[in-house]
């Protein structure tokens, strides 16, 4: 005889877990999750970092170089700001100094002027000088007295204009009081721009520091794309030879030695800060970049006549193996990457693409014309 089957009735009462034992399966379910999210992070959130990562390092390289173009152009207008008090404080002090003498000037003048005054209603309008009464001549009087009409009349000349003159240096002082307001306003809130563009641009210059040392420890240097970024620099007039850094101070020349070099410093240290733009010193084409090792982001440009440049311990390359560039052209940003006790630029001139065969780069340029 054949078994008998009954069909499965599923009990429509929701499953309840026992009170007593609901807080411990709470707890295993939270452990359960947690290890579900570091042993399989989401799919979706890794692939976006690594798309993202290009479209990074393109923006906050350009947002390094847009501030400091801008800080550039604010600390320039905040300089002509504090020129401009600079000259208005000189010429009140000057109008002050020239009002004064001719306060004295004018004193002397008036004096002199009721001296001859006086002298005149004495002798019923004729000036007295000395001799004078022993003249009895009255043509001789009359040419005595020609003399005195002429200097009264010069008297009376300088006083007009010591009076206008007067009366335009007060005009030029009052417009100097009320325009002083305004220039001292002008001069804070550039005071403030410059603070302001200053704690920015210090802040993507953090940002583009951690993002080098990212790309150094992911082997992955490439030149960032910012074709909206102006090089107005690249579109002066082209120079055949120039410095690799516009300003900057020397942090250790060639041939140096000390704990940093095993047998002597092979280029010279410019001390900038991360993100100032590096340009090729000459025309040339771009025959290597490195990303690691002791140089960090580096790039060595091959020039005529079997010359080569070296840029190391940069925060970003802008050129890529192949391209060819022009002297003054942007061809990376300055940082610390590789080997570095702090923000500079490692520049070195060799014979060779190849560590070894460095060449003293002030020479070098010097015979070129560029002083370092």
């Amino acid at each position: 005889m054949g078994h008998q089957y009954r069909p499965l009735r599923i009990s429509r009462r929701p499953f309840r877990i026992p009170r007593g034992r609901r807080r411990a399966v709470e707890c295993a379910l939270c452990v359960l999750c947690a290890l579900c999210a570091v042993l399989c992070p989401p799919f979706g959130s890794g692939l976006s970092a690594a798309v993202r990562a290009p479209g990074r390092a393109a923006r906050v390289t350009s947002d390094v170089l847009r501030l400091t173009e801008e800080a550039g152009r604010t600390k320039e207008r905040y300089e002509r700001a504090l020129r401009a008090a600079r000259e208005q404080k000189a010429r009140v002090d000057e109008i002050t100094r020239r009002q004064h003498s001719r306060k004295v000037v004018s004193a002397a003048l008036r004096d002199d002027a009721g001296a001859a005054a006086r002298a005149q209603y004495r002798t019923g309008g004729f000036t007295v000088e000395e001799g004078a009464e022993d003249v009895e001549d009255p043509i001789e009087l009359l040419e005595m007295q020609a003399p005195a009409e002429h200097r009264r009349a010069t008297l009376g000349r300088l006083l007009d204009e010591d009076v206008r003159n007067g009366r335009r240096l007060d005009a030029e002082e009052r417009e100097l009081v009320a325009a002083r307001s305004e220039l001292e306003k002008d001069r804070a809130r550039l005071k403030d721009a410059q603070r302001s563009v200053t704690a920015h641009l210090a802040a993507a210059r953090d940002r583009l520091n951690a993002l080098s040392q990212e790309a150094v420890g992911s082997g992955r240097c490439e030149a960032p794309d910012i074709d909206g970024v102006e090089d107005e620099r690249a579109a002066e007039e082209h120079q055949e030879w120039i410095r690799p850094v516009e300003s900057y101070e020397l942090s250790a020349g060639f041939g140096g030695t000390g704990a940093n070099w095993a047998n002597g410093h092979t280029g010279q240290d410019f001390a900038v800060p991360i993100g100032t733009p590096v340009r090729a010193v000459g025309d040339g084409t771009v025959v290597s970049a490195g990303c690691g090792g002791a140089y960090g982001i580096s790039m060595v440009i091959q020039h005529e006549g079997g010359w080569y440049s070296q840029y190391a311990h940069l925060s970003a390359p802008l050129a890529s193996p192949g391209q060819h560039v022009r002297g003054g052209q942007m061809i990376g940003l300055s940082g610390t990457t590789g080997n570095s006790t702090g923000p500079h630029l490692h520049f070195e001139i060799r014979t060779t693409p190849e560590y070894g065969s460095a060449v003293d780069p002030v020479e070098w340029l010097n015979a070129r014309g560029v002083r370092l």
